[in-house]
């Protein structure tokens, strides 16, 4: 697995794809912020756990330092995104656009990168997969729970969690196929148009309906037989 531990440690798009992705999110985190009404410290800290969150939550759980500590343009992206979202009400309906955008770029590289590090660490295919989706959406998701909201992820919205399942497993099936570089750049087209077009068309995993078992109704007793009155 040494060549998957070069291609996730080597300056290159995927790497830029990554800080852009924490950027955006840390931006999406501020909006929720100011929505909150926090202040500075709630923007940063706020900022900071949706971009850089599932990342975290990820290294942490293969015991590995998180990159946030080891590569400053992390941190440093996070907190500039923190200060534009306090200072400047990201309201403009394009550039939210192109947050949706990056977000769903990030998504995808997330996915890819989660699953193939997690494959390098020596996990087996399903834990790795569960890696990628845990660094697409853990972000998000402690956002939303540290803010009472409803996470994305549990429904109500449209598809998050399952664009980054299908990333990952299409990242796997590459990296088993000898071609990472090919599966990490497929996984993230995939993913981010996936996320996309659900947004666009509003897509959504069916909820739960109310099922039951059909019942035979009881016969009713029968009442006596009441004949005719006698005349007064």
């Amino acid at each position: 697995m040494d060549d998957l531990v070069t291609l996730l440690t080597t300056t290159n798009l995927y790497r830029f794809v990554d800080v852009v992705g924490v950027v955006a999110n840390g931006l999406l985190g501020g909006i929720v912020a100011r929505q909150m009404r926090f202040d500075i410290i709630g923007f940063m800290a706020i900022s900071m756990i949706s971009g850089l969150g599932g990342g975290v939550l990820r290294d942490l759980m293969l015991t590995t330092r998180p990159v946030m500590l080891t590569d400053p343009a992390y941190l440093v992206g996070v907190l500039i995104s923190a200060a534009v979202a306090f200072l400047i009400t990201l309201h403009d309906r394009w550039l939210r656009r192109l947050l949706i955008l990056a977000d769903s770029l990030a998504m995808g590289c997330w996915a890819a990168t989660g699953a193939v590090k997690g494959l390098a660490f020596g996990l087996s295919p399903l834990p790795a997969i569960l890696m990628g989706v845990i660094t697409a959406v853990g972000g998000g998701m402690m956002r939303d729970v540290l803010t009472g909201r409803v996470p994305s992820i549990f429904g109500g919205n449209t598809l998050y969690a399952l664009p980054a399942f299908i990333g990952a497993v299409e990242a796997l099936v590459f990296v088993r196929l000898g071609m990472s570089d090919l599966g990490m750049g497929l996984a993230i087209l995939t993913c981010s148009c996936l996320g996309l077009a659900a947004k666009w068309f509003k897509w959504s995993l069916p909820e739960a309906r109310d099922w039951t078992l059909p019942r035979k109704n009881p016969k009713a007793p029968r009442r006596p037989h009441k004949g005719p009155r006698d005349p007064q």
